[in-house]
């Protein structure tokens, strides 16, 4: 029997588990997933029956992934509570809502079809982190399983208690005629309806479920999807666009004229709007993010404050947490709002509701206020070739240079270094606020660069000649997927 059991152990990643199906893991795979995940919440929750919160998105094949996960929790003792087709945050909020001890959402997000996986948390709010990933795959591959009499029950129309909880909370007085994009994806079934809720006009894009993705897969990232939403937005003329994720966690956002608004810029103006009613809140972003939180003057006049922090939402999310900030911003467009916007989790439908009140705040287009903001010249992300059993080496090598560099003021394009900041690789930055960043990519052999100048375009690429001479002089690095 147990050869029947197929469960690839490169499929436990550093936030969540993801697989090709059947090829890399099977249904019996999927059920040992379910008995580790039981066995992982009662030894955390200390409870012989913990409360599990499951739901699963539109892909075809995601009702039997879930049966087969259920099947593994109950064998352990788990009693599920299955709320049906769901968002990532919707099963987020169940957790709150019915005050569940964990949630698991079957989902592999914006993957292409053929993809399945896991999103999972134990404490409110929180996703599993690097350690209780490795501990889960620990457990899961090791057959270190309890045994225990759980059950189920469904529980019927929560789609509509999400739904209206987002509702209730955040209407808006001005009609903003808003694109909403779905990609086909599970969000089809939300997004239009709450946004229309709080007193949106929408324009649905690609927002009946097709499990099939005909057109493109539901990634605000993928520029087919981006540029569908610029068209459709051009030809309504329509205030905003917004672009959602397979799973409902992420937004993309596009301006009145049909351009890309980037996810940090977003950020910088929802805390800019956020902070003349929340004086004195934190705000955390990633070491990717653009420097220009920390030069703002309306977070400073409101005596805000931004921390940069590691990159990968879960990161991010946990950093929010702690801090108790009030938003946390992520370049990807993971977005978390804290109490009183939100429950520290990223909920792209929500991270649109709170462009929707900047603009309700505005008597101005959303291609004005982002003009509003400093030019900068940023940087693509630029990922050298390095090999993953040498890169953090690299990175420390580098980190003591850069370091040296600083101590003795040596100048780079005029500029001393001001500051370093060391929790992710290293992130250096300058007088003007220009910044360059070099750190290890968690799920690739390579480096992640990046640079940006407020100043001009000239000096962020001589912040990256720098960064490009320092790493060729450790004879480690090979070709980058792109360069500026």
């Amino acid at each position: 029997m147990k050869n029947s059991i197929k469960i690839d152990p490169f499929g436990f990643r550093e936030y969540d588990a993801r697989w090709l199906y059947p090829d890399n893991i099977n249904l019996e795979g999927v059920t040992n997933l379910g008995k580790g995940l039981g066995t992982q919440i009662i030894n955390h929750t200390k409870k012989g029956n913990p409360r599990i919160i499951v739901g699963h998105d539109y892909r075809s094949y995601s009702e039997e992934i879930k049966s087969a996960l259920k099947k593994g929790l109950i064998s352990t003792g788990c009693y599920v509570e299955d709320v049906g087709l769901a968002l990532s945050p919707m099963v987020y909020f169940a957790q709150f809502n019915l005050e569940s001890d964990a949630v698991a959402m079957v989902t592999a997000s914006h993957n292409e079809n053929g993809w399945t996986g896991v999103k999972m948390g134990i404490k409110k709010g929180l996703t599993h982190a690097p350690e209780e990933m490795k501990e889960l795959k620990d457990i899961t591959l090791n057959n270190k399983f309890i045994e225990g009499n759980g059950n189920e029950k469904e529980i019927f129309n929560f789609q509509s208690v999400y739904k209206d909880d987002l509702i209730n909370k955040n209407k808006i007085k001005k009609k903003i005629k808003a694109v909403v994009a779905c990609g086909n994806g599970t969000a089809g079934i939300f997004a239009p309806d709450i946004l229309r809720g709080i007193g949106c006009e929408v324009i649905e894009l690609d927002c009946n479920l097709d499990y099939t993705f005909p057109k493109y897969n539901p990634n605000p990232e993928d520029l087919e999807m981006l540029h569908a939403i610029s068209k459709s937005v051009k030809e309504n003329n329509a205030d905003i666009g917004f672009g959602f994720d397979g799973d409902g966690d992420r937004v993309g956002v596009i301006d009145n004229d049909g351009n890309e608004i980037f996810s940090d810029k977003i950020g910088l103006l929802i805390a800019r709007n956020l902070s003349s009613k929340h004086k004195g809140s934190k705000f955390v972003v990633d070491v990717k993010s653009t420097g220009l939180y920390s030069t703002d003057d309306v977070l400073k006049n409101n005596s805000c404050k931004t921390l940069y922090w590691k990159t990968g939402h879960s990161h991010i999310k946990r950093k929010v947490n702690d801090e108790k900030a009030l938003a946390g911003f992520e370049k990807s467009g993971h977005f978390f709002f804290n109490k009183p916007l939100g429950y520290g989790y990223d909920d792209g439908i929500n991270s649109a509701i709170q462009v929707c009140h900047l603009l309700n705040n505005n008597h101005k287009k959303m291609s004005e206020i982002i003009s509003e903001l400093p030019n900068t010249y940023q940087s693509p992300t630029m990922a050298p070739f390095c090999k993953d059993n040498e890169k953090y080496q690299v990175v420390e090598e580098i980190i003591k240079q850069i370091e040296y560099l600083k101590s003795n003021n040596v100048k780079i394009d005029n500029q001393e270094i001001e500051d370093i900041l060391t929790v992710n690789g290293i992130r250096f930055s300058f007088k003007d606020a220009s910044w360059g960043l070099i750190r290890a990519s968690s799920n690739k052999p390579s480096l992640v660069v990046v640079t940006e100048s407020p100043t001009s375009d000239e000096r962020k690429k001589k912040i990256f000649e720098f960064i490009d001479n320092l790493l060729q002089k450790t004879g480690k690095i090979g070709e980058y997927d792109q360069k500026i």
